[in-house]
């Protein structure tokens, strides 16, 4: 298969492979060493008022959660003109927005719910998948120090993922959740909509309520738990073979896979929740 690449995108590619290039380099000539301090520890700043549960936040999530929306407004400015016979980048972008529709027609049979809810799927969609692929590349990380403040460290592991969160994966669930209903009532009404937690017979409420609580849950950990969990393992398997391959950093290219399909389910699966209550 021959590859036929523009200047834009030999650019592209030199820059990244130029950066890892950059990084081995820099690691040789520094003796730079590596631990496995702090792994899967957050930096939590605590507000200066109250101490519940909303008074704490991960300055990590906030800042790269407004880098991965910066990345998306960046790209839709690269194709903000569509064009009839596309380039590389709108054939690209063309493809997935298209599958994500058909994937939303495939479920959702009231016509006039389509475009709002392939709004929401391609929304989710493009910001997992940015968020997860941004933990594929060598970049700073924040260790917590016992005395309090936090130690910046550069190249001891990849870009911090706003999805490896669960705060961040429970508001994107929540909001899927809430959506769902806000439908359900649209299309239902208020009364048929109270009715359907009592369906097929009322003794089934409460397994009804329960069901409907543990979706978005559910929705939320499965994202967490692969991100996350996954992010603990390029770390760990680089540490453990840094002498012979690779450092932990370097290793997180190999989180482009599964980014992209924990991207793709966790869109499925909200298609599927805002879908099964309007039917």
């Amino acid at each position: 298969m021959k590859l036929n690449l523009t200047r834009s995108d030999k650019v592209f590619l030199g820059v990244i492979f130029g950066g890892y290039l950059a990084v081995i380099i820099y690691i040789v000539a520094t003796g730079y060493k590596f631990q496995l301090e702090g792994v899967g520890q957050r930096w939590i700043y605590q507000l200066p008022f109250g101490d519940g549960p909303l008074s704490r936040v991960n300055p990590m999530t906030i800042i790269m959660t407004w880098v991965v929306m910066a990345i998306i407004i960046f790209m839709a400015t690269r194709v903000k003109v569509f064009k009839i016979i596309p380039g590389k980048k709108q054939s690209l972008l063309e493809v997935l927005l298209d599958y994500i529709l058909d994937l939303v027609k495939g479920s959702v049979t009231r016509k006039e719910f389509v475009r709002p809810i392939f709004d929401i799927a391609a929304s989710l969609f493009l910001f997992v998948i940015v968020s997860n692929f941004i933990a594929s590349f060598p970049g700073i990380n924040t260790i917590p120090l016992e005395g309090g403040g936090v130690k910046l460290t550069i190249l001891s592991d990849s870009w911090y993922a706003p999805t490896s969160d669960l705060n961040m994966n429970l508001m994107l669930a929540f909001f899927v959740f809430a959506m769902s209903h806000v439908y359900a009532i649209k299309v239902k009404g208020w009364k048929k909509w109270g009715k359907s937690f009592f369906e097929p017979i009322w003794w089934m409420f409460p397994i009804n309520v329960i069901g409907e609580i543990a979706k978005p849950v559910s929705h939320a950990l499965r994202l967490f738990g692969n991100i996350m969990g996954g992010a603990i393992l390029i770390v760990i398997l680089g540490y453990l073979v840094k002498y012979f391959v690779l450092p932990a950093a370097l290793w997180g290219i190999f989180g482009l896979f599964f980014g992209a399909i924990q991207a793709l389910i966790f869109t499925i699966l909200a298609i599927a929740y805002i879908s099964s209550l309007i039917e």
